[in-house]
């Protein structure tokens, strides 16, 4: 079921996604060479705590798989697309690319968003995955309208990306976002035609995130049966946006 909040909801929503913003913000101006994933950790802890906000992905629990996630951040480095555990032991390297992902919970309401950042000088091509990712979200949100359907969205970041040469992964998908962290719909990076394509209502919250490999698109779970990495090595990036579906147009949560 699709939950459609109120303005008063929204306005909730917009001082949690105000949040994730600003410790995205103070992590990466952390990110250089020599700093590793659980120094973020710490910081984005700290700033939560401060906040008086929950985190959103710590004591994450999944019945399926049985399985808690135990961290406040996503640090997924190169050809890790998401859900990569922050660690002492991984020290961020100059030509890294490093996607941080975070949520809150404040006052009720989630905000959840994600960043591919460049560690020190990155190559071109890093570059290029980094502009074309944060392009399709771009050019997603703008889709995010009120009388479109679902894979309008979809289709958008499909298109951009394999026009530009990369593929989306298939496995893991964008969601509605409220009360929960993952609420419907969910929302394929790709037309999935045996998926549900809702139309887009005001009201809707739609965490949009795409994932986006520059090589192919399969991937696997590592041992720490969290991780997720692309099979053939290749660099991933991932961004996230919370947007709102409003009557005068797309309202993004997470951003000034």
């Amino acid at each position: 079921m699709i939950v459609r909040k109120t303005p008063a909801e929204l306005e909730k929503m917009r001082r949690s996604g105000l949040l994730v913003w600003q410790i995205l913000e103070e992590l990466k101006k952390m990110v250089e060479p020599g700093v590793t994933t659980y120094d973020l950790e710490r910081a984005a802890e700290k700033m939560m705590a401060d906040a008086g906000a929950r985190p959103a992905f710590k004591g994450y629990y999944v019945p399926a798989a049985g399985r808690q996630y135990n961290f406040v951040l996503c640090t997924s480095v190169n050809s890790e697309i998401i859900h990569g555990l922050p660690s002492a032991k991984r020290v961020l390297r100059d030509g890294d690319i490093v996607s941080i992902d975070t949520g809150v919970c404040l006052e009720g309401y989630y905000g959840d968003s994600a960043s591919t950042v460049p560690v020190g000088r990155i190559s071109p091509e890093a570059e290029r995955l980094l502009r074309v990712t944060q392009e399709a979200l771009d050019l997603a949100v703008d889709k995010a309208r009120e009388g479109n359907r679902l894979f309008d969205i979809s289709s958008a970041v499909q298109n951009h990306v394999e026009s530009n040469g990369y593929s989306v992964v298939r496995e893991f998908v964008g969601h509605g976002i409220g009360t929960k962290l993952h609420e419907d719909p969910q929302i394929p990076n790709y037309v999935d035609p045996r998926g549900g394509n809702p139309r887009l209502k005001e009201g809707m919250v739609l965490a949009i995130e795409p994932m986006v490999c520059a090589g192919k698109p399969d991937t696997r779970v590592l041992s720490d049966r969290w991780t997720a990495v692309t099979k053939d090595g290749s660099n991933a990036a991932h961004f996230e946006h919370c947007v709102a579906v409003t009557s005068n147009g797309p309202w993004i949560l997470t951003k000034p």
